[in-house]
């Protein structure tokens, strides 16, 4: 069964992007040269079937933006628009919530997974409205001492997960958790 998961790069003291909304060195691991980052990065690129994101995750690129992921790409928003397609894939806007998006999303991917992909906003949705089987946080050994915050406006129910694996390596800890089902 497919499985819903939220993939993200997080500071030590908990944000996904700094002040600014600069990226402070999250995601250089993704472009480094290391075994243990590469078996992560090449799972994502074989698991994954369709991808959620936020309007603020996609930009203003007009046309889109380059991605590895050669997979449709969700793109919430307020406001309706045309699916752009670029480089063989398309971003697909929903504009009627984050439940419809994940319906369109799962029958895309078919058996394979959709990825959360940013940013907090959309991330704090879906885990809040308990539609994660898991997380899976890169997290990078700096402080940003700002930014954007994943686990902000979550409200007060209480959110447990069990640790499914670590892998450590130079840039970044991959730890990967299923979320339980209250």
């Amino acid at each position: 069964m497919a499985t819903v998961f939220l993939d993200l790069a997080m500071s030590l003291d908990g944000f996904i992007a700094g002040p600014n909304n600069n990226d402070g060195g999250l995601h250089e691991w993704y472009f480094c040269e290391n075994h243990k980052s590469q078996q992560i990065l090449d799972e994502l690129h074989h698991d994954i079937g369709a991808m959620i994101l936020g309007k603020k995750a996609f930009g203003i690129q007009p046309d889109g933006f380059d991605t590895p992921y050669k997979v449709p790409h969700f793109v919430l928003s307020h406001e309706a628009r045309a699916t752009i397609s670029r480089d063989g894939m398309q971003f697909i806007f929903v504009s009627d919530g984050i439940k419809s998006a994940l319906d369109q999303a799962k029958a895309a991917a078919g058996e394979k997974d959709v990825c959360i992909a940013g940013g907090a906003n959309t991330a704090q949705q879906f885990l809040k409205a308990g539609l994660l089987d898991e997380i899976q946080l890169h997290l990078v050994p700096v402080l940003l001492g700002g930014g954007l915050r994943l686990f902000e406006h979550l409200g007060s129910a209480r959110i447990e997960f069990e640790r499914t694996r670590i892998v450590e390596a130079p840039l970044a800890t991959h730890i990967r958790y299923r979320v339980k089902k209250m």
